[in-house]
């Protein structure tokens, strides 16, 4: 029996859009997504691909409301739509928003189980309050399964008391192939791509937000720590934007030698073309759930360098294998690491390899299956 699947989700993310394609595609489940907004043009500018969709969803009216560092959003009509809609199952992106508590209140009263899908682990920094511990605890309390994208999530709601058996896991992916083959185009172009998008010839990269909680001050400090030598060989790529912008380019100014480039938001379906062409991904945050980007170099054989807190270290990542992983906010770690894989044109290549090899397994369809089983055992 095809069970209706409603999952609840914040904005149309276009690294979410495959995914719900390959649950829509597998038949287990009778999939309509219901998005809070149709994106956060404060925090996002990618384009909204609506032409790529291939489920059934709606979008709610909503406006959003900022106070410091909180961030309220605020639906209308949402009770409205889930009884038209008729749910066997409820998935809830997270407990952060009013519309999420107010999807579990509404099933809780019709006995309609409700599943978390959370990426939260131990090393997040943006929990931690005894108000926001104590809200958290009663939204697990209202679910009947959980879904996690891998390992450090998992151990995560176990601390919390959360029974292994109620626990799934539906890796977090990217469009594996997207990446994959244009990576291959750009490296049968180097030349060309190099000059049209005007990166060195060598270059450590980092793609994300340029904030200070992706440590990217520690990133360019490390970078300016290398011997001239090697900054005189290697340069170092930003791609994305932020308010950390301007503090690293005052640091960038006084690195000699040494290129670093700033190459401004890029959307995802230009962005291996710059993993391509790069020695290695370097990803130095202080605190992220798991790291779509660190998926996204790995489907463009290339190496990583991780802080120890990403989520999706302890999944994605083998030190000294496909990678590098650096205790968070360790500077000489990051430099010694970066001295050590610019050096070694060989084991960078062997280490890309086995990264292409291993994320493979991390796919949209390998996530849908995972959300799907969540879905068919929480209905029994």
């Amino acid at each position: 029996m095809t069970r209706r699947l409603v999952i609840l989700t914040e904005i149309i993310s276009p690294y979410r859009i495959p995914l719900f394609n390959a649950l829509a595609q597998l038949g287990v489940v009778d999939l309509h997504v219901i998005f809070l907004a149709e994106t956060d043009p404060k925090l996002r500018q990618w384009t909204v691909p609506k032409n790529e969709i291939r489920f059934s969803y709606e979008v709610l009216p909503s406006f959003r409301l900022r106070l410091g560092i909180s961030n309220l959003l605020v639906n209308q009509g949402l009770d409205g739509r889930l009884r038209r809609v008729r749910p066997d199952v409820i998935l809830c992106g997270g407990y952060n928003y009013l519309s999420f508590w107010q999807a579990a209140f509404w099933a809780k009263r019709r006995n309609i189980p409700v599943l978390l899908w959370t990426e939260s682990n131990a090393a997040d920094d943006r929990g931690g309050s005894r108000v926001v511990e104590g809200l958290k605890r009663i939204f697990l309390g209202l679910c009947r399964g959980f879904v996690v994208p891998g390992a450090a999530s998992k151990s995560y709601l176990l601390q919390l008391g959360v029974s292994e058996a109620l626990i799934f896991t539906a890796p977090d992916a990217v469009d594996n192939p997207l990446f994959m083959q244009g990576a291959q185009r750009a490296r049968t172009n180097r030349a060309e791509v190099r000059r049209r998008i005007g990166v060195p010839e060598r270059y450590f990269l980092n793609v994300g937000r340029l904030v200070r909680a992706k440590g990217v001050l520690d990133l360019i400090e490390a970078y300016g720590r290398l011997d001239e030598e090697i900054r005189a060989a290697i340069g170092l790529v930003f791609v994305g934007d932020g308010v950390a912008r301007k503090r690293l380019l005052e640091l960038a100014s006084v690195i000699r030698p040494g290129t670093v480039k700033f190459s401004g938001f890029v959307q995802k379906e230009q962005l291996a073309e710059y993993y391509a062409l790069a020695d290695a991904l370097v990803f130095p945050t202080h605190s992220d759930p798991w790291g779509l980007v660190v998926n996204e170099a790995m489907a463009c054989s290339l190496p990583v360098i991780a802080s120890s807190v990403a989520g999706c270290v302890s999944d994605l990542i083998e030190d000294g294998l496909n990678g590098i992983i650096v205790p968070v906010r360790d500077v000489e770690g990051l430099c010694s690491s970066m001295e050590f894989l610019a050096k070694r044109d060989d084991l960078r290549a062997q280490m890309g390899e086995r990264s292409l090899q291993r994320i493979l397994a991390y796919s949209p369809e390998a996530c849908a299956a995972g959300i799907a089983k969540a879905a068919s055992v929480a209905c029994k």
